[in-house]
């Protein structure tokens, strides 16, 4: 079954690391340690052969062996779990000492299996107990013995005994070291995924009320920094996005309550007593009036909404700038001889996209600004056509100037500067938001600048070698759905 948590999968892989290195080193040690006692069996050994087969080089070659005997009885005193035998195969042993079975298995082994001119060691069980020995030839130079052999032999039980014991306890330390390996990767895990642990707590903690908190990023280790700080800034987003809509929903509600309180208003007044038809014409027609606003501003919704949701694809075309413009002058001509403002226009530039959106962008502008002009002021557009290819569009008028806290904020919708939210004319507050819905479509950038009693907005658009050009089959399909 998978592990969910990831603190059990790290404690669990540090358990079967740390199971794998200690086995390993458990594995080293014991071997070690076996090498070790046979190393000191083998010198022990082949000390006493030497012995034995010297004592015997130095019997007379009369026959008589009682004083080697003697001497290798004496030579032997005191060595526990030692047997020696000297004999040649089949024949009586011509010195035993210790246990005189061993001695002659020993001897047995040989007559079988000549020994090779190094000893080697050889194993041999015997009543429980365990034995190594060697077998090397002799040279007895007493008439009438033949081919001998020395049989040596140590009693290896204890140490057979002690290895047994020593790897059980290597194994319970192996089996403790593994268990607190485990303990300490779970805690060194817990440890490890706390900062997890704080970003899930934040992240519980985030309300339409609770916006502001925010993760400490530089306690967190370095892998996680990058993480925390793109949690604090999704915050930061998601605090500002709610903001702005909930100012975008109190600004919506006041600009649908001024028409609809209108509405009522007067139909409130033309019921209040019997009227005539050119009084109910006259009120219908002020009622119509209210219901255009409604309608522009659900429209100017809807088109913001599509923007949002990526329906918004321009439809590829050549577009004269210079051209549109000179066409919205003429007709903003009326309103700006009624109001005395003045129209200019220098440059020119080409730009790709959708001519009918580009036309309702500067038409917002040339709204806004001839809102905003004082009578007898001049309003200019200037177009040019920077190095890279790139498109700018200046449109500027003179007029109170705008504080600089506010400029960052004109394209969001429904803002206005004068907190008290009386618009002139009959601007829906979403003119500039289109704007730069628009603008933004066709991969530019519209920004504005305010001082010294003069505001100026700017857009910037790629030249028609570098646009983006898109199919219309697809503008066609949003505007079917």
């Amino acid at each position: 079954m998978r592990l969910r948590s990831i603190t059990a999968r790290l404690t669990l892989l540090f358990a079967v690391a740390s199971a794998l290195v200690l086995l390993a080193f458990g594995h080293i040690v014991g071997t070690l340690v076996v090498t070790h006692f046979e190393m000191l069996d083998r010198d022990e050994l082949d000390g006493k052969l030497q012995l034995v087969r010297h004592v015997i080089e130095k019997a007379p070659a009369n026959g008589d062996l009682a004083p080697m005997r003697s001497e290798l009885a004496d030579a032997l005193v005191g060595h526990r779990g030692l047997s020696v035998v000297v004999s040649a195969p089949g024949a009586p042993p011509l010195f035993d000492y210790g246990d005189a079975g061993v001695g002659a298995a020993l001897i047995e082994s040989a007559a079988a299996d000549p020994p090779p001119a190094t000893p080697v060691v050889r194993t041999i069980e015997r009543a429980g107990r365990v034995f190594r020995g060697i077998v090397a030839p002799a040279d007895v130079r007493a008439q009438g013995q033949g081919r001998t052999f020395v049989g040596v032999a140590l009693d290896v039980s204890h140490h057979r005994d002690f290895i047994a014991q020593f790897r059980i306890r290597l194994w319970l330390a192996i089996a403790a070291g593994v268990g607190l390996a485990a303990l300490f990767g779970w805690f060194a895990a817990r440890r490890g995924l706390e900062p997890l642990r704080e970003m899930a707590r934040v992240a519980k903690s985030v309300s339409a009320t609770h916006l502001g908190n925010r993760l400490q990023a530089k306690s967190f280790p370095d892998e996680l920094v990058d993480l925390a700080a793109a949690f604090n800034d999704m915050l930061a987003r998601l605090e500002d996005s709610f903001r702005r809509l909930s100012e975008f929903s109190s600004d919506l509600a006041h600009e649908f309550r001024t028409p609809i309180s209108n509405l009522m208003t007067e139909t409130q007044v033309a019921l209040s007593r019997m009227r005539s038809a050119d009084e109910y014409r006259e009120v219908l027609y002020s009622n119509l009036e209210e219901h255009e606003r409604l309608a522009r501003t659900i429209t100017d919704m809807l088109y913001l909404a599509h923007a949002d949701h990526g329906l918004l694809v321009p439809e590829p075309g050549r577009i004269d700038l210079s051209l549109e413009v000179r066409e919205l002058f003429a007709f903003y001509d009326a309103l700006a001889d009624e109001r005395h403002v003045g129209l200019s226009l220098s440059g020119e530039g080409i730009v790709d996209g959708d001519r009918l959106m580009m036309r309702r962008a500067l038409s917002n502008l040339l709204s806004n600004a001839m809102r905003h002009t004082p009578p007898g002021g001049d309003i200019q557009v200037s177009i040019d056509t920077g190095v890279d290819g790139s498109v700018r569009l200046r449109v500027a008028n003179p007029g109170p100037t705008i504080a600089a806290e506010h400029l960052p904020r004109l394209f969001d919708r429904f803002y206005r500067v004068d907190a008290s939210r009386v618009k002139e004319g009959d601007g829906s507050g979403l003119g500039l938001a289109i704007t730069k819905t628009i603008v933004e479509a066709h991969r530019g950038k519209i920004g504005v600048s305010s001082a010294d009693g003069r505001t100026c907005f700017e857009i910037v658009l790629p030249g028609p070698a570098s646009i983006d050009r898109r199919v219309g089959a697809a503008f066609e399909a949003t505007r079917t759905d």
